[in-house]
């Protein structure tokens, strides 16, 4: 095995040096998106806070997408990168009553939105096992 000289890490034959940070600044990409979105679009998901969450769905709203810009920050940076990856995976978990919720007041939308609703449930596991993914990588 050769080095990667940007980390001193073993890189496989075949494997590009990049290949290992390619899982995680994917997420970073997909995170950095949904959190600016929560910042400029708001209403969309104030609208899909749970109402038994204490504060106001604005503050979960700000808080979730500064937390996504957060991760995706961390997944950018080397050295933070497999807590960043960590964060990620526990950050898509504890947002899923969201998905939840939009799924539940969505039940009597039309079916196009009712697939939306009912999509982002399952969706919701691959973007963990992405998360997870990308903290084994950060390892290597």
């Amino acid at each position: 095995m050769r080095q990667d000289r940007s980390s001193a890490r073993p890189v496989a034959p075949g494997q590009s040096p990049g290949a290992s940070q390619a899982p995680a600044l994917g997420l970073a990409a997909l995170f950095t998106a949904t959190g600016i979105t929560h910042l400029v679009v708001p209403s969309f998901y104030d609208a899909i806070v749970p109402p038994w969450l204490p504060g106001s769905p604005g503050m979960w709203t700000l808080v979730s997408g500064l937390a996504e810009l957060a991760c995706a920050l961390a997944l950018c940076v080397p050295a933070t990168r497999r807590a960043g990856a960590t964060a990620a995976a526990l950050l898509l978990v504890a947002v899923f009553p969201a998905n939840i919720q939009m799924a539940v007041d969505w039940r009597h939308r039309g079916l196009a939105e009712q697939l939306v609703a009912y999509g982002r449930l399952p969706l919701q596991v691959p973007l963990v096992a992405w998360a997870l993914w990308a903290r084994r990588w950060a390892g290597r």
